[in-house]
């Protein structure tokens, strides 16, 4: 009895290794761009895809003659403008292999702005939505808050130093709206967003722009309204979707269903069996793909503060995989992943020079921008041998801004005074009791001077443009991808796939040739010291005998065993939040943490960018 249900079992499951497979991508809870760096976070987010995972998935997939179909689920947790846009290409590929692709979802937005998801659906061949859903195809709308009238009322005032005017983050705490340098960046995103989403809709639907752009203008839609509208191709449930893909697909054979991500990771790990007897022990040459995520800082990659959140950049780690790169025999060329907003000048500046030492190794390095490459982002991308960004992108923002608070009004108000010895002619420039002097001012324009200069005069040597073209369209202004593409901050348009295509061209590679996530590190490697700064290693661990600082070491030393009492954690934490401020700020790091300004530093995007 046992042997006959061994024998099923196996008859089973070599029928379904050798089935016709429906693949499954669920993105209701999101997208990432990299897995995050600390094990706790990642062990927390590891059901969710990467950008890099799909792609690749989806390439493999489109050669498969065993994958018959594709069926994703929409809505959920937002995706970046860039990603999506990623996504749509990838799609784009796979349909044109001749496979039909399915988006369905519950509802794009649930009365709320669902403008993403639906513009991801449109790269699809069928859009089933749910009878009980809607669509929020509603267009742009970009709001700031200002708190100045508040601030007046309290007696607090700021004082705000910037290069040049586009740099407007510092405005919300200074002006009662947007000024007119912001306002025209700001529409200007706006409208090049919505272009792009009215041309997807208008391509899908084989309408005018004008007819496309009143759908846009025309929503929110109810189910029925927006099968009415041609928006989408059928009302239906799950398991009425999966149906109509069964039945395009039927074979003689049953079908299986698949998760795209379990397919890529067999295939792949497929593969690489296949070529070890071919190849040795040696990979064969191939690309590097190095990820740039998150607000960049001195040191090393983590979570983000308290103070700053999110996920955290730190030059050291990127300076030393590509430093790596750079030795690695296999490696032939770099693919740099950019997403992020920027942050610190000098960090950013570290790592614009190892992609300048990788370039000058003979390897080249060729950008890919995500979500948003700006200011710091901007600044490290802007060395490499091309640069590739989507269409909505948001890049550029290249300048330079601090704020300080003046709280002299504030306090006397609230009957406070304050006092001080001062030895050190600008000991107490800082202070946020009195505003700057004029020769404090003339410090802080030096500053500012010296980082713009810098700036715009690697922009000029990076971009191959004169120095009065980069001022033209620096000054802090952001862009779209699509905008930067005509005024010559981008080379290209696209993704991973054409990032990686311009380097196998540069460095005289094949088609076939790998491109490998890098540096690929065991567990062991994540836990073990490296032993000097130039072992793969260095990117993710700290040097033996360095002890824990900023957060990260705070967690460590309050944790279970830690060797800190209670009392002083708190301590410990504004200490370790404290020091970061100062690392990435410099001299006006005070200004900066009393006016509420991002911890990363003052190459940081203008305000926050976020597309629905």
């Amino acid at each position: 009895m046992a042997g006959t249900s061994i024998q099923n079992s196996l008859i089973k499951f070599s029928r379904q290794r050798k089935a016709p497979l429906i693949l499954e991508l669920d993105l209701t809870e999101g997208l990432m761009e990299v897995r995050p760096p600390d094990p706790l976070a990642a062990v927390m987010s590891r059901h969710q895809p990467t950008i890099a995972d799909v792609v690749t998935g989806l390439r493999l997939a489109r050669e498969d003659d065993r994958v018959k179909a594709l069926v994703v689920k929409l809505g959920g947790r937002p995706i970046g403008l860039g990603l999506v846009q990623e996504l749509r290409s990838a799609i784009g590929r796979f349909r044109a292999a001749g496979k039909p692709t399915y988006a369905w979802a519950e509802t794009f937005g649930e009365f709320a702005a669902g403008n993403l998801p639906y513009y991801l659906a449109t790269a699809f061949e069928t859009i089933y939505l749910q009878p009980s859903g809607d669509l929020g195809l509603t267009g742009l709308a970009v709001e700031r808050v200002f708190l100045k009238g508040t601030l007046d009322k309290l007696g607090v005032s700021f004082e705000v130093g910037a290069r040049h005017e586009f740099k407007s983050a510092a405005e919300q705490l200074t002006e009662h709206e947007f000024s007119a340098p912001a306002r025209e960046a700001t529409k200007r995103m706006a409208e090049s967003i919505t272009e792009q989403l009215a041309k997807a809709v208008a391509e899908r639907g084989k309408l005018t722009e004008e007819q496309a752009a009143a759908l846009v203008n025309g929503g929110p839609y109810l189910a029925g309204q927006a099968l009415e509208a041609g928006l989408v191709d059928a009302l239906g449930y799950r398991d009425e979707v999966y149906a109509a893909a069964r039945k395009r697909v039927r074979t003689t054979e049953e079908t299986s269903l698949l998760y795209l991500l379990r397919y890529q990771r067999h295939r792949e790990l497929g593969n690489r069996l296949r070529q070890l007897p071919a190849q040795g022990p040696r990979p064969a040459p191939g690309i590097a793909l190095i990820q740039a995520a998150g607000m960049i800082r001195r040191g090393r990659n983590g979570r983000g503060s308290p103070v700053g959140g999110g996920a955290m950049l730190g030059s050291d780690s990127m300076t030393a995989m590509l430093r790596t790169a750079a030795a690695d025999q296999n490696v032939k060329a770099v693919v740099l992943r950019v997403n992020s907003p920027g942050g610190s000048y000098v960090a950013s500046d570290s790592i614009w020079r190892e992609v300048i030492r990788t370039r000058n190794a003979g390897k080249p390095v060729v950008v890919s921008m995500s979500d948003v490459a700006a200011s710091g982002g901007y600044f490290i991308s802007m060395a490499a041998d091309a640069i590739v960004a989507q269409p909505g992108t948001v890049t550029g923002s290249i300048g330079v801004l601090t704020a300080k608070p003046v709280l002299r009004e504030a306090f006397g108000k609230i009957g406070i005074s304050t006092d001080a010895v001062v030895l050190g002619k600008h000991a107490g420039m800082f202070s946020a009791s009195h505003p700057f002097t004029a020769d404090e001012w003339q410090v802080v324009d030096t500053w500012l001077d010296h980082i713009y200069a810098d700036f715009t005069g690697k922009v000029a040597a990076g971009r191959r443009l004169s120095a009065e073209r980069v001022h033209e369209i620096a000054r802090g202004r952001v862009w779209t991808g699509a905008d930067a593409l005509e005024i010559g901050l981008v080379d290209e348009l696209g993704g991973i796939e054409e990032a990686t295509a311009i380097a196998r061209r540069l460095a005289g590679l094949p088609a076939s040739a790998p491109l490998v996530h890098y540096p690929r590190l065991g567990p062991l490697d994540r836990i073990r010291p490296a032993s000097n700064s130039e072992d793969r290693r260095a990117s993710v661990s700290a040097a033996p005998g360095t002890p824990l600082t900023g957060v990260a070491g705070v967690a460590a030393l309050t944790g279970p065993g830690g060797q800190l009492g209670a009392a002083a954690a708190s301590a410990a934490v504004a200490a370790a939040l404290l020091a970061e401020l100062t690392e990435s700020w410099g001299p006006v790091w005070q200004a900066a943490v009393s006016c509420g300004l991002p911890s990363a530093g003052p190459l940081l995007l203008t305000g926050s960018w976020t597309f629905a």
